[in-house]
């Protein structure tokens, strides 16, 4: 279907040529769409498209939705009675009641000069018809890792091809209106392309129109109907109740999606896909009596074995419960597409033994009140550049930039033993990045920029952790907390590297000539064998395997 709007939009679009040109081009592609096979395409996709328009419309439990699902959905069952009398004029006039309306200067001819208002009409229809068809293909582009790289591009096409087709469609009408203040154009056109219409003929083809329209109508009648019935008749099966994690409990029949029922609630809940389980991110975790819930569909389990999902997670637009149910839904309403491809386990949030490592600017708020504000952001820039460029070759993320400070996790993918090595491979580049650093800001500093850095080991809680656009994977507990006191610590030992001997140990770094010593962590219990190195360069490089 598209491919078929898809050329008579281009072949519209040659109006702004010449009206002969567009006629040369129609008698191509006529040849195509009107041989048996073309035919057979075409009408075939139609009437699926449209059965499974109404199997779409059955099978919704709600009708509300975001506004562009509306509007798609709207379009899509405006297009056929729109376009019925144009069908009928045009294609079941040449096939069945031999009117040659087969030339665009027939029919614009028609549009032009007998009816006007038929001709907007089809422009109208031209419109909804695009609009319904880039909606659609949106939903299921937008899913692709390339797509927000060619967005753009398809963007301007999508903009450009209708622009075109209306532009050159009214310039036909206006050369058609030109020509037809010539009293021998009609007598001509009447000649060339004898429409053959007798009255009965006329009535024939208006009663079928108004038959077309009459059942496309009732179709989509008896669709919204038979949705009330069966609303009725679960109404008097019974109800669930399905309670969110701000404890709010809404009450459903048997029958309506969890994302359904987040929607007929007004509880903001993320759909990119817009509820066809095909971009995950509407994903639940779901508590309660799970022999209640249906087993996943086969395309259900293909989308959440894609994502890694635990087993108590499934897809909101997916899951009618039959019983009551706890669900908590795992990306916020902001999500995107891309939140929809794989991701590790641990953005749900688990537990995992990792690296941290805080860095902060030493003397730096005594520093930022010799400079003015533009300084200090330029400088910290700079700095913030260096320490993360450092921090993600060594294979470690950046956690947060915390005033002057930053916080890194390493270890997230690759384990503690990995992880560890290249926390200190990123300490080592740090040291050298500062100096750097300071070499090139030596005309502009008072003194040297000095930093502390601390590194420890230890069990954390693992996730993605905010709100809205403020969400990021981060970590929590204690093991966080002693890492950015081995950074405060930095200043007592006159250090520019304070770092647990776990670190060390599971790195399996060569620093014997440094001492140990035993420290006491506030809100530990065990002392901790820390290293303190004056410089870290001090450590061996590369530290990394």
């Amino acid at each position: 279907m598209l491919a078929y709007v898809t050329t008579h939009f281009i072949n519209h679009s040659l109006g702004l040529v010449s009206v002969r040109l567009m006629d040369r081009a129609l008698t191509q592609i006529y040849a195509v769409w009107a041989s048996v096979p073309g035919t057979i395409a075409l009408y075939g996709a139609f009437s699926i498209h449209y059965v499974l328009a109404l199997w779409a419309l059955w099978r919704r439990r709600s009708l509300r939705m975001p506004a562009v699902e509306a509007v798609q959905l709207v379009l899509g069952f405006l297009i056929p009675i729109l376009l019925v009398d144009h069908v009928v004029s045009t294609r079941v006039a040449d096939s069945w009641f031999n009117a040659d309306y087969g030339y665009y200067s027939s029919i614009l001819t028609l549009y032009a000069v007998e009816a006007p208002g038929r001709g907007v009409l089809q422009l109208v229809v031209l419109v909804v018809a695009w609009v319904h068809a880039m909606i659609g293909i949106r939903y299921s582009l937008m899913l692709r890792p390339w797509y927000p790289r060619w967005q753009p591009i398809l963007f301007a096409l999508a903009l450009l091809l209708p622009t075109l087709a209306i532009l050159g469609a009214f310039e036909g009408v206006l050369q058609t209106q030109a020509l037809a203040h010539d009293p021998g154009f009609l007598a001509r056109m009447a000649q060339e392309h004898p429409k053959a219409r007798p009255a009965s003929d006329a009535a024939t083809i208006d009663a079928i129109g108004g038959l077309l329209r009459a059942g496309f109508v009732g179709a989509l009648a008896a669709a919204l109907l038979a949705r009330v019935a069966r609303r009725q008749w679960q109404r008097w099966r019974g109800i669930v109740r399905l309670t969110y994690p701000s404890g709010r409990v809404v009450e459903i029949v048997p029958g309506l999606s969890v994302l359904e029922a987040s929607r007929f609630a007004g509880i903001p809940h993320a759909s990119v896909c817009g509820g066809r389980g095909r971009c995950s991110t509407c994903r639940i975790r779901i508590a309660g009596d799970l022999s209640r819930m249906p087993v996943a569909a086969a395309d259900e389990r293909k989308v959440l074995d894609r994502v890694g999902a635990a087993p108590d997670v499934r897809l909101a637009c997916q899951l009618r419960p039959l019983g009551d149910l706890a669900v908590t839904p795992l990306l916020p309403a902001s999500a995107q597409a891309a939140d929809g491809f794989w991701r590790p386990d641990y953005l749900q949030g688990m537990e995992k033994e990792i690296i941290i490592l805080f860095a902060d600017i030493r003397a730096f708020t005594q520093l930022s009140e010799q400079k003015l504000p533009y300084d200090v952001v330029f400088l910290l820039n700079r700095y913030f550049a260096e320490m993360g460029n450092a921090v993600e070759q060594a294979g470690g993320r950046i956690d947060k930039f915390i005033g002057d400070g930053v916080m890194a996790l390493f270890g997230l993918d690759s384990g503690p033993a990995r992880g560890a090595r290249e926390a200190l491979v990123a300490a080592r580049a740090m040291a050298e990045r500062l100096a750097e650093l300071n070499r090139v800001l030596a005309q502009d500093l008072p003194e040297p920029l000095r930093i502390g850095i601390g590194i420890h080991v230890g069990p954390a809680i693992v996730g993605e952790m905010g709100y809205g656009k403020a969400v990021s994977v981060t970590a929590v507990g204690d093991s966080v907390n002693t890492a950015s006191r081995l950074e405060v610590l930095t200043k007592e030992f006159g250090a520019q590297l304070v770092v647990s001997e776990a670190v060390v140990e599971r790195a399996q770094v060569g620093l014997d000539g440094i001492p140990r010593r035993e420290i006491e962590i506030r809100g530990r219990v065990e002392r901790l064998r820390i290293l303190a190195l004056i410089s870290a360069l001090d450590l061996p490089a590369p530290v990394a395997s």
